[in-house]
């Protein structure tokens, strides 16, 4: 094992980009606002999921207020399938809410602002932020939070503290891809209930490795 923590930190992420050298958001958009509708059904369901419900969403709701309007039953048997649909329901109408009516239907572009938005945390903020407007965020999904503790990055199952400690070990430069290199990870090979460490690049450096 690396001792110095940083160091290993930067090991793995370059052996992450070697192997998804590719990487982006898994998630389909166009444009920021349609960025924060699939990343709010995204919740408990998986990107694949999702991105087989927006393209139909977004030909319907073209704006906020296009969510505001529609009764909630409707929009609720659109979004089905995403699963938890009358919280997701709830969580749209009300933050298209807010904007239309304190952003004149347009998307605010920093953190704090979208961060504030009702049904939307950290998470979604900063997934917004980092892949729609290009500002250095860490957004930790059940992924990041699996494997930040597997890689021994941190002991902790609280987002917020996942988030900070990434952000100490990582540049901020690369904060958006390697948030998106370790849930690729997650969902290829860092498996929760069958990794399969045999094939993972990263078993050198992980104190969780368990070649079965």
């Amino acid at each position: 094992m690396i001792k110095n923590e940083k160091a290993r930190a930067q090991k793995i992420f370059t052996l992450l980009k070697k192997e998804y050298p590719d990487i982006r958001s898994a998630l389909n958009f166009t444009n920021a606002f349609e960025l924060l509708i699939a990343t709010i059904l995204s919740a408990q369901s998986t990107d694949v999921g999702i991105n087989k419900i927006t393209p139909i969403l977004f030909k319907k709701y073209k704006s906020p207020k296009d969510y505001v309007d529609v009764p909630v039953e409707e929009l609720e048997k659109d979004i089905h399938s995403s699963g938890f649909y009358h919280a997701k329901a709830r969580s749209i109408k009300n933050s298209c809410a807010v904007l239309v009516e304190k952003y004149k239907g347009k998307m605010p572009k920093t953190f704090e602002e979208l961060n504030a938005l009702p049904g939307v945390g950290r998470k979604t903020a900063s997934v917004v932020v980092g892949n729609a407007y290009g500002i250095p965020a860490v957004a930790v999904d059940t992924h990041v939070k699996r494997l930040s503790n597997l890689l021994g990055f941190i002991k902790s199952e609280d987002p917020d503290k996942i988030e900070i400690r990434l952000k100490e070990l990582l540049p901020d430069k690369d904060w958006v891809k390697d948030s998106h290199l370790l849930a690729a990870h997650g969902r290829k090979i860092c498996i929760a209930r069958r990794p399969k460490c045999r094939e993972c690049v990263l078993g050198d450096l992980c104190p969780s490795f368990n070649p079965g």
